[in-house]
Formats: C-alpha cells, sequence, structure tokens
C-alpha cells in the first residue's frame, strides 16, 4: 500500500510541475502504447518549456514490475522535440501501468513533466495506428527539430549523422545503465 500511494503522491506532483514548467509527454499515452524491446517514439511538448535538458526515467505503478523509476536516458535535449527510444531503452516487461517522466538531470525527484499510464505490449505487436496516435504526434520547428511518427513505426535512418546519434545514445544507455547499477548497490548497502 505504501507504494501504491507513493506512486499516486508523484503522480499528482508530476502534474502539478508539469503546469509550471511548460513541459508535458505527448506521447505515449492511454491510446499509444509501446512494444516492448522495439524502437519507440517518445514526444514532448518542447516548444512550451524552458528546460534545456532532462534525464528520462520510465516507472510503473505496481512495484511488483518496478519498485522505482529507472533512467534510460541521462541527457536529453529538449529541442529535439521527440526520441526514438531503443530497444535496449525499452526492453521492460510487457504490462500496463508504464509511465514516463521527464526530470530533472541532477535530481531525478524534481520531475519535470510525467506521461499518461500507457502499456507496453508483448514484442511482436503491432503499433498504434495512425487515427489512435493522430492526437499525440509533435512536431518542431529549426535545424534541431524532431517529430514523432504518427503510427509508432520505426523511423528511416540516412547518412552519418544517424550513426553518431546511435553511437552517443549507446553511450548514454552504457552510462545510466552503470549509474543506475551503482545507485542499486548503494541502495542495498545502505539498507
Amino acid at each position: 500500500m505504501r507504494f501504491s500511494l507513493a506512486a499516486t503522491v508523484a503522480a499528482l506532483v508530476a502534474a502539478a510541475t508539469a503546469q509550471t514548467t511548460g513541459l508535458s509527454v505527448t506521447a505515449p499515452s492511454s491510446n499509444v502504447w509501446w512494444v516492448a524491446s522495439s524502437l519507440n517514439t517518445l514526444a514532448w511538448t518542447c516548444q512550451t518549456s524552458p528546460q534545456q535538458t532532462f534525464t528520462i526515467l520510465i516507472g510503473n505503478q505496481d512495484p511488483k514490475i518496478l519498485v522505482s523509476p529507472i533512467a534510460i536516458i541521462a541527457i536529453q535535449n529538449n529541442f529535439d522535440c521527440s526520441k526514438t527510444i531503443t530497444q535496449q531503452q525499452s526492453a521492460q516487461a510487457p504490462g500496463t501501468g508504464y509511465f514516463v517522466q521527464l526530470a530533472d538531470p541532477f535530481n531525478n525527484t524534481n520531475v519535470f513533466a510525467q506521461s499518461e499510464p500507457f502499456e507496453i505490449k508483448p514484442l511482436g505487436s503491432a503499433y498504434p495506428t495512425q487515427a489512435t496516435s493522430a492526437g499525440a504526434s509533435a512536431t518542431g520547428s529549426g535545424s534541431g527539430s524532431g517529430s514523432a511518427t504518427g503510427s509508432g513505426a520505426q523511423p528511416s535512418t540516412t547518412g552519418g549523422t544517424d550513426t553518431k546519434n546511435a553511437a552517443m545514445s549507446n553511450l548514454k544507455t552504457t552510462l545510466v545503465g552503470f549509474t543506475t547499477f551503482a545507485a542499486a548497490a548503494l541502495g542495498f548497502a545502505l539498507a
């Protein structure tokens, strides 16, 4: 019971904080799911927020699935407006009650925005249809912009920039994994 109350309080605080930061998660949502161990799209309202960067965390309302949110991207630029979440970053067990948080990189308990609860479907499931996710697409402007794919389909890649971005993403994922492991080990040592 303690964990569900904590999750409820965290959701309320995140909702209140999102109103003051101007940042909100547009995908995933209650009708735009992710597929486990697949490429998935995360999108947010980048034009309305003064936040320069944030950490991306994933959590679940059920502490039997995830006791607390874990970082999947250590530092994300706000101006990107969307991010393709890799197979490794979305390697969570299929289920409902997941949420994504955009948090302060220096203090992950300071949550700027939290998504609606969403489902992660089993590997091989279909992505949301265009009509289902039409309300969740986000687009940006300028050279640093991105857009969420309306269908949730895998994005296409072109040229060396994507290779460089993939390498940086892999490095960030490795650092986040190490940081998460170190934090967990410290938590067990202190317990």
